[in-house]
């Protein structure tokens, strides 16, 4: 089929008169370019679901891909005679006529459908897979992407195809039997649609609300500055630290209610340079003691501390870690702790000091949400679980209130969380942990690096001689193959280097051991520019 008759199928298809509409201004325009865009293969099925730009066509996030996909789970449930869904939304451009498309298939399916009662968190949908006993839960998001973006994240509730799920994300093969099932669609319109699904009530809302309110006990007076990123969770983390009796955090007006367009950031991800720099404004003009931060969906957390020497900055996503990891340890006497390949190793050393249980897994929170009776995981992409019995999945809600509470019992005892941290270097040693990010045009440069880097591995990296190489695509640790290479460099230096799972963009990260911040510091500058070539 060549282009023009794949585009006049495709409006014959399409479910949304806009979207079909657009399509045929583009192609009675003959614009060649837009065209070609929207129909360059199929947006991928993946275990991070689907991810890509709202635009018309195969290529981007609309009602017909959603519906499609929605089609497809529907044929991999009745596989497995899994009968009920519960749909969650975030506030993004589509993200409500994504979700009631996919009631409509689901539905027309035959699946008892239950429907989020507005834009809320990621964690309330992975709470309410497990709470309404759910076997399938989706979530309309594309996270901390940028505004044009939507995406569409699916969890599994109980055992399927021999895999523990338990309300957390797909992981493979389930992806690529979904996937399949997908591309076995034929045509949208010979789905059978259905009106009958339930809007759920504010109960499972308030029973998500109450439980993790019970993560503190012990409210203080701390003055917390939150930003939402213009997302989703200002409203839920309020109604968490009033049920905890903590004081209203003060917001950054600005970035406090929902808003697609995320018009204060150049990215919606507290990672990225100048994210939080309105929250930092507010933290100086309140006076605080405490930046918190979710990205729009808010299953991410991020914070900030007023350093004595250096003034107000972001903790990374390690730090943030071993602030959780250790305050939790101190109060357990039994429990497992985990983290992921890209994270820092002081969480390891952290179990081992007070004889917890420790696994690593590979990158991705699908991954540390397998692990049974899992007591506190975290990846360095500020994904945080202290809490996975109620949510299990990285929660920002259930970690806002976690470090709320953390920094009032130290602000008790007249200490910091930069207090708390100096215990952990000055027993394990200065674990500095950097990530380098390099934006790519296309998603094909990504498997030219990864390919260069495997064919000429570099002998020595800003000096530093390369003592071994593990290629993760054949690993020998027991953990599942995956793209990415870990080299050890001379100092007991670690680097990882792998491609983005969901965006055209290739990742490093290193970590640095030494006596103190200083050392390593000097270490990471050496390293920073020969790394960045390396990934280009």
């Amino acid at each position: 089929m060549d282009l023009l008759q794949e585009v006049k199928a495709w409006i014959a298809d399409d479910p949304d008169p806009k979207t079909a509409a657009q399509l045929q201004q583009w192609l009675d325009s003959n614009n060649e370019v837009e065209l070609a865009t929207s129909f360059s293969g199929f947006l991928q099925f993946g275990t991070a679901g689907l991810r890509g730009p709202v635009r018309p066509g195969p290529s981007g996030m609309n009602r017909a891909v959603v519906g499609r996909a929605a089609a497809g789970i529907a044929a991999y449930m009745k596989e497995r005679n899994l009968t009920t869904v519960v749909i969650g939304r975030d506030a993004r451009h589509g993200s409500e006529d994504f979700t009631f498309e996919t009631a409509e298939i689901m539905n027309g399916a035959g699946m008892k459908v239950y429907v989020l009662p507005r834009p809320l968190p990621t964690p309330v949908l992975a709470f309410a897979t497990n709470y309404l006993k759910c076997d399938v839960g989706i979530m309309v998001t594309a996270s901390h992407n940028p505004p044009q973006d939507n995406g569409y994240k699916v969890y599994l509730g109980g055992t399927v195809d021999g895999i523990l799920y338990r309300g957390s994300q797909i992981v493979s093969p389930t992806d690529e039997s979904i996937a399949a099932k997908i591309d076995a669609i034929a045509s949208l319109a010979s789905q059978p649609r259905g009106k009958e699904w339930t809007t759920l009530d504010e109960e499972v809302v308030h029973k998500y609300v109450s439980i993790t309110a019970g993560l503190a006990h012990r409210p203080g007076n701390l003055k917390i500055v939150y930003t939402a990123m213009h997302g989703v969770g200002t409203e839920t983390l309020q109604h968490v630290f009033h049920k905890a009796g903590f004081a209203q955090p003060i917001l950054v007006d600005a970035q406090a209610k929902p808003d697609p367009d995320f018009p204060t950031v150049a990215f919606p991800n507290p990672e990225e340079p100048g994210a939080i720099d309105l929250a930092l404004e507010t933290a100086r003009t309140f006076d605080a003691d405490l930046v918190i931060a979710n990205d729009p969906d808010a299953d991410r957390c991020a914070a900030a501390v007023k350093d004595p020497v250096t003034g107000w900055r972001m903790l990374r996503g390690d730090e943030l870690g071993v602030v959780l990891g250790e305050s939790i340890a101190r109060n357990i006497s039994e429990g497992i702790f985990a983290n992921s390949i890209v994270s820092s190793s002081i969480l390891r050393k952290i179990a081992a000091h007070y004889n917890l249980d420790y696994k690593q897994t590979l990158t991705g929170f699908k991954w540390l949400a397998k692990i049974d009776g899992l007591t506190f995981g975290y990846e360095e992409a500020l994904g945080y679980a202290v809490d996975a019995i109620t949510v299990n999945d990285k929660d920002g809600i259930s970690a806002a209130i976690k470090l709320a509470q953390i920094a009032t019992d130290l602000a008790a005892e007249n200490k910091t969380i930069l207090d708390l941290l100096d215990e952990v270097w000055a027993r394990h040693g200065f674990h500095a942990t950097e990530q380098i990010s390099i934006r790519l045009t296309q998603l094909s440069q990504v498997n030219e690096i990864m390919g260069k880097l495997r064919a000429y591995p570099p002998k020595e990296i800003a000096g530093r001689l390369v003592e071994s190489i593990d290629d993760l695509a054949t690993p020998t640790d027991g953990l599942p193959p995956t793209d990415g290479l870990r080299m050890w460099l001379n100092g007991g230096i670690r680097i990882i280097i792998r491609p983005s799972g969901t965006e055209a963009k290739m990742k490093c990260y290193i970590e640095v051991i030494a006596k103190d911040s200083s050392t390593a510091q000097l270490v990471l500058d050496q390293l920073r520019a020969p790394l960045k070539e390396l990934l280009s």
